[in-house]
């Protein structure tokens, strides 16, 4: 069900699944310049290579049926573990993948010692941000950041304390 991102073909297929998601998930919410913007800046290969070879980020893909359905980025700090991305497939949605995947992401952080778990989303992706009220997560603020051509992210920061 996951899969560690190990080599160039795997980050390859994390691309690949990216622009599909991405593409059909945030034209709505930010607009598709600043889709491409993301999937250029934030989702290519170089920079996926870069944050796991130099960043401490794991990457995974998510399978279902020996097919890609989504993956998850997470970067392990000294307290925390950041969820940096999570992304499943439309058509995956609504099978249990979302907890499967949460539940895979507690034992990383539990195995890693790490108290909590930390994340930004999107103020204006509202079904996200009930999924994760509804894991247990807790809004700890908003953040509004430069990143770059013009283009802001505008997220609430939240959080889950492990126990």
């Amino acid at each position: 069900m996951f899969q560690l991102v190990a080599t160039s073909e795997d980050i390859d297929e994390v691309v690949t699944v990216a622009r599909i998601i991405w593409t059909e998930h945030y034209k709505p919410i930010i607009g598709a310049e600043q889709v491409e913007y993301m999937l250029d800046n934030f989702h290519s290969k170089q920079v996926i290579a870069e944050q796991i070879a130099n960043e401490g980020y794991q990457y995974y893909l998510l399978k279902n049926d020996c097919s890609t359905v989504g993956y998850i980025g997470l970067q392990l700090k000294e307290k925390e573990l950041f969820l940096s991305k999570i992304y499943v497939l439309s058509t995956q949605r609504g099978l249990g993948l979302g907890k499967l995947s949460m539940a895979f992401i507690k034992r990383i952080a539990e195995q890693n010692k790490l108290a909590k778990i930390t994340l930004t989303v999107n103020k204006n992706n509202s079904n996200t941000i009930a999924a994760y009220y509804k894991f247990g997560f807790i809004k700890t603020g908003e953040v509004c950041a430069d990143i770059g051509s013009g283009y802001v992210m505008d997220d609430l920061q939240m959080e889950l304390t492990l126990s």
